[in-house]
């Protein structure tokens, strides 16, 4: 456990700004998708959902989304030496401020008080998720919403303060045994923890726009004993100092995501599915993912293709060419070119496109249970990698390595949206990669939608790895 007291200095926010914390990635979630979604919002005191999550709520509450607040205890230690107020006093006040600050951020609010000991929710761990269980019962039967589109918001469970990382310990237990979203909201990090520290660098970025904005502030505003003095008297200090109170002024929020587990409740699918999946998907409708039409993929598609580092390639090799589309600009770069897709049906589209170049061919096959003979100088991996098990993109990436040309090139690029009935997104997929192969990055863009990334292959030195020594190990 970090040691720290709220007077410490700590790490102030001209820190947290020069260190790049503004340029994270966005939080793949649409307006769309967040108001299709319920969320269960955790705070261990009051003023945690104001601070770490305020923004957010009040960006849920904009666009219809359903929330309920679970408050474990009143915060009634938070002045445990004052002088004028009682721990019973301080709570019932605590108690209106929550309710008040509520307001602000979701109207008139559900929210529902489980009355345990400040300081000491890691004794009451079995309270804890019982009321957890019961709010995701509740909010499921009454939402009617699958598992993956129920999001449990909570403090981030390495935060430092005991009663943090107790309720972020739980609801990721829960999150990850239900296969539900969870987004970790940091509070006292940003006082202990080093701008240098790699932990937040992984994290993504909400935006918040001016009403959200004062929504917040008003909520925070609201707690009125941890942002003034109770008294001028020893014992009765601000909890919250203003230098402190920056680092949730900032016009975005910053949350630890844990993607929906689909795998938890064993109904994922894997490579053995694509074929039939997508074959009911392009079978009467030519371009099901609109890609002839879209401004998105026209875009996309030129953005991935002005990444190649190379001008022409000698063999290029694209996995899960769907309906050809980059298929038939990949194939204009390379002296011999090999697109290949699942699904049957997509195939006739894309042999269709590519007819026209006799160097182009396309293959039926499902990676990376099959995979087409020949060594290539450039592999394109697009929108394919989070149809695949875990332990099926680790051998995606053996094979990767086993037929790239050293100093060859590896584009990947993916959908960083959640994708449901299947185990991974497009951030995990392009981790996986970066994990896996440990290659240079020649190149990254990443926005809201999509993520776009170049590898390129070790020239020499680096014998391939066996697929067997990708696979995940215990772990996983």
């Amino acid at each position: 456990m970090v040691s720290f007291t709220h007077q410490d200095a700590g790490t102030g926010e001209d820190a947290w700004a020069a260190s790049g914390l503004a340029a994270l990635p966005e939080l793949p979630l649409a307006a769309a998708e967040l108001a299709g979604q319920a969320f269960i919002v955790l705070a261990a005191h009051p003023d945690d959902e104001s601070l770490g999550a305020g923004g957010l709520m009040a960006r849920l509450r904009g666009l219809g989304a359903s929330v309920t607040v679970l408050l474990c205890t009143a915060g009634e230690a938070s002045h445990p030496d004052s002088p004028t107020t009682t721990p019973e006093q301080l709570a019932a006040v605590r108690l209106e401020e929550f309710g008040g600050a509520l307001a602000h951020l979701l109207g008139d609010p559900e929210w529902r008080f489980l009355a345990l000991p400040d300081g000491k929710l890691a004794d009451h761990r079995a309270e804890v998720h019982a009321a957890l269980q019961q709010a995701i019962a509740e909010t499921t039967a009454a939402s009617g919403l699958p598992a993956e589109r129920i999001t449990l918001v909570a403090p981030y469970r390495h935060d430092g303060h005991t009663d943090h990382e107790a309720l972020g310990a739980a609801a990721a237990e829960a999150a990850g045994a239900g296969g539900h979203g969870l987004l970790e909201y940091p509070i006292w990090y940003w006082l202990w923890a080093d701008a240098t520290d790699p932990a937040w660098q992984s994290w993504l970025r909400l935006p918040l726009d001016p009403g959200a904005q004062q929504a917040k502030a008003a909520a925070m505003a609201s707690h009125i004993t941890q942002v003034r003095p109770l008294s001028g008297q020893p014992g009765d200090e601000v909890l919250l100092p203003l230098a402190f109170r920056e680092h949730f002024e900032r016009p975005f929020e910053t949350f630890a995501w844990q993607r929906p587990a689909a795998a938890s409740s064993g109904g994922s699918y894997a490579a053995a599915d694509a074929e039939g999946v997508f074959d009911a998907v392009h079978t009467g409708n030519e371009d099901p993912w609109q890609y002839t039409t879209s401004w998105y993929e026209h875009r996309k598609r030129a953005l991935t293709l002005a990444a190649l580092p190379g001008l022409h390639y000698e063999a290029g090799l694209e996995i899960g060419c769907s309906i050809g589309t980059l298929s038939v600009e990949l194939a204009q770069r390379c002296a011999s070119f090999t697109a290949v897709d699942a699904s049957s049906a997509a195939l006739v589209h894309a042999a269709r496109r590519l007819a026209h170049l006799p160097a182009a061919r396309t293959r039926h096959l499902t990676v990376p249970q099959d995979w087409p003979d020949g060594r290539f100088d450039l592999i394109v991996v697009s929108e394919v990698g989070y149809y695949l098990a875990h332990g099926e993109l680790a051998e995606l990436f053996a094979r990767v390595e086993s037929a790239l040309l050293p100093g060859g090139t590896l584009a990947l690029c993916h959908w960083r949206h959640p994708i449901s009935g299947w185990e991974l997104d497009g951030d995990s997929v392009h981790a996986a990669a970066r994990r896996h192969l440990g290659w240079a990055d020649a190149g990254l863009y990443r926005e809201r939608d999509f993520i776009l990334e170049v590898l390129i292959a070790p020239q020499s030195g680096k014998e391939p790895r066996p697929a067997a020594a990708l696979l995940p190990g215990p772990e996983g």
